[in-house]
């Protein structure tokens, strides 16, 4: 078979138009191969049944609970090199001091934290906690008590239940004290003025 043979059995493109024309432009008329339909019309059946399966609350199934594992295995490893930490003043005070684990508490800090407090510290619905003004805060290891327990009757929230290892609050706890150390112009004082922590 020749070329003008080949080109002969070809389908007339005036065939092939489609009758409507915008501002004086057609189209052929082309359908999308069958393969496409068939994966578009599969994603939307898809599609409930993947919604359903991973958000329905059902506890364990969300990609959020698997990070959460993930990250608990990570800590695990991390904080076998330190093991348990106390939420005492001589712990909260030496992490202060160790840039590699205050890295821990900043991280921690920033998923937490920063929607009260802000990113710098310089508090926007929570206090500032930069400044020499603390509430339910007189010594250094209030800060893990308060990180734990909660305050203000539920304003702040208790956190215990909601980290994966007691080492996040001690080093968060540090990483909070150490914010004094950059003091920013934030929110207005509040609370009761209070010594620096090594003099606490």
């Amino acid at each position: 078979m020749n070329s003008k043979t080949e080109f002969n059995n070809q389908p007339d493109p005036e065939q092939i138009l489609m009758d409507h024309s915008y501002d004086g432009i057609q189209e052929y008329d082309n359908p999308l191969p069958g393969w496409w339909k068939f994966l578009f019309w599969a994603s939307i059946f898809f599609a409930p049944a993947y919604w359903a399966f991973y958000h329905l609350g059902v506890e364990g199934r969300t990609i959020q609970d698997d990070h959460d594992r993930q990250m608990a295995k990570v800590m695990e490893l991390r904080f076998s090199e330190i093991g348990e930490l106390e939420a005492n003043q001589e712990t909260i005070l030496k992490y202060m001091k160790e840039p590699k684990w205050l890295k821990v508490g900043g991280s921690v800090y920033k998923t937490n934290c920063v929607s009260c407090h802000k990113a710098d510290g310089g508090g926007s619905v929570g206090p500032n906690l930069t400044d020499d003004y603390w509430k339910n805060v007189k010594s250094v290891e209030d800060i893990a008590r308060v990180i734990e327990q909660g305050a203000a009757n539920g304003s702040m929230p208790a956190w215990k239940n909601r980290l994966s290892h007691k080492n996040q609050i001690v080093l968060t706890a540090a990483y909070i004290a150490s914010l004094r150390e950059k003091p920013v112009s934030g929110k207005a004082p509040e609370g009761d003025p209070i010594p620096p922590w090594e003099e606490n």
